[in-house]
């Protein structure tokens, strides 16, 4: 895909300071999108328009997305990738974690389409690129929150797919494995925990292990794929997940 498609476009990313989100806004930026980067904390040096914004709380994803359309009069592409983590058994599992777990990465992705479907109606060819996980496909113990929010996001994408179809609005979720990620680097020590593991096993005993290829993946190949569905290439993918997983739903 020629990156000269997604030029002059405007794209909104959540997560955007760090990872998978930071990676992906770069990869936009560096084709010649307009980006708003959305974060808690938003890295004033990275990639894109930085924009402050707590995502759990609903208002604020009316503001990300007022914003966008602010800067940049339009709104091209929404890249739902915020995201954060709890390790625990389901008994032990604190309740404030589940509601702001599930609120940021199913009802933040809910409301930025809700807030942004007017726009990417007016775009010519509206995308909206969620980074799901293939958690979304699988369960692994400790995950109540994260698992049960990721199947749910996948879907809110199969329906955002069936309302935007006439409207020539695409919807995906990119399922991938295991990114190299302080998301990731931040569960080793729970991981370690609930497992009864030292900390430097995690990676290979628990981490990679679901993996048929034993290797994280790179954010940048993440955001590679979701530059490819952002242009005239991806326009068939729509309602489903992108699986890009090592291997892990092979078995």
């Amino acid at each position: 895909m020629s990156d000269q498609h997604l030029a002059g476009r405007a794209a909104l990313v959540t997560g955007a300071a760090s990872g998978i989100g930071r990676a992906v806004a770069a990869r936009l930026e560096d084709a010649g999108m307009s980006v708003l980067a959305v974060d808690l904390q938003p890295d004033p040096d990275g990639p894109g328009s930085p924009f402050q914004a707590n995502l759990i709380e609903p208002a604020a994803n009316a503001a990300a997305v007022a914003a966008a359309l602010a800067r940049f009069g339009r709104l091209d592409l929404v890249v739902p990738n915020a995201g954060v983590q709890h390790v625990a058994p389901v008994e032990e599992f604190p309740e404030e974690r589940w509601q702001s777990i599930v609120a940021l990465l199913l009802t933040s992705p809910f409301l930025l389409a809700k807030h942004a479907w007017p726009a990417l109606r007016e775009a010519d060819s509206g995308r909206f690129v969620a980074i799901a996980s293939v958690h979304g496909l699988v369960a692994s113990p400790f995950k109540a929150a994260y698992v049960s929010a990721k199947h749910g996001l996948i879907g809110l994408i199969k329906t955002l797919a069936l309302e935007g179809a006439d409207a020539g609005i695409t919807a995906v979720a990119v399922c991938p494995g295991y990114v190299r990620t302080p998301l990731v680097e931040k569960q080793i020590a729970d991981q370690a925990r609930v497992h009864g593991l030292p900390e430097e096993d995690v990676l290979e005993q628990v981490i990679l292990a679901p993996h048929a290829v034993k290797q994280l993946i790179e954010p940048a190949e993440v955001a590679d794929v979701v530059a490819f569905l952002a242009g005239p290439s991806g326009r068939a993918f729509t309602g489903v997940p992108v699986t890009m997983d090592q291997g892990w739903s092979a078995r």
